[in-house]
């Protein structure tokens, strides 16, 4: 049967969505299948063309229940939904229904605040530092805030994902035809923490020297209509 990854947080604009979609990204450079699942009704639906990973339209509570069950049924494929924000039920539901939670948090110490209270509320979850800074003093001072108040969590918070401007071509209704090195390889670095949190062997294909200059898409064995709530 599938796994099924959430990717939720109460606090908004903590980067859920874009690392949803990093994720899936990844996992098909990883020669993983996967689908990246909308749930935010204020989200559209954006184009599966072209994309390494399918996409679903889940923004009901009916909807939502069809394409987890669909996900479920697949073998060995992976569901990213992505919760959206600002959503205490919606995360709580979607906690039961996991293999693996994910909780994005940025740099400020309103997430900080917000992420520990998450972690408490959902004890399997694992925290990721989302949109991380990339300037070396700005990082060390992140770091040292997260040492300072998170230091408790420390076996359940994943390596940093830095700010990448290059991200913002996955969130575009159509993305271009082809991507960045660098999103690429730091969409490869989100799939393996999670793949290896779930004990899933993984053909890392940026060992081997290939870089993504196409997207052309690995999960064309099933149309993207069987995705369709």
């Amino acid at each position: 049967m599938a796994d099924i990854i959430c990717v939720i947080g109460n606090k908004g604009g903590t980067g859920k969505t874009t690392i949803s979609h990093m994720l899936c990204q990844g996992m098909g450079l990883l020669g993983q299948r996967s689908v990246c699942v909308l749930t935010d009704s204020c989200r559209e639906p954006l184009d599966p063309s072209g994309r390494r990973y399918l996409v679903a339209d889940a923004r009901s509570r009916e909807a939502l229940t069809k394409v987890t069950g669909k996900i479920r049924s697949l073998k060995s494929w992976m569901g990213v939904i992505d919760g959206g924000g600002n959503r205490t039920e919606m995360d709580r539901s979607l906690y039961g229904v996991a293999d693996l939670v994910l909780l994005p948090f940025r740099d400020s110490h309103e997430d900080i605040r917000t992420v520990i209270r998450d972690l408490e509320m959902f004890p399997r979850a694992y925290a990721i530092p989302s949109q991380w800074p990339t300037n070396v003093w700005q990082r060390e001072a992140a770091e040292k805030t997260v040492d300072e108040f998170l230091a408790r969590f420390r076996d359940r918070i994943l390596a940093p994902v830095a700010t990448l401007s290059a991200s913002k071509h996955l969130l575009q209704k159509t993305i271009p035809g082809s991507l960045p090195s660098p999103l690429a390889n730091a969409s490869r670095g989100i799939a393996r923490q999670v793949l290896d949190l779930l004990q899933i062997s993984f053909e890392d294909v940026e060992d081997m020297g290939v870089e993504d200059t196409s997207t052309r898409p690995t999960n064309d064995r099933i149309p993207a209509m069987a995705m369709a709530a």
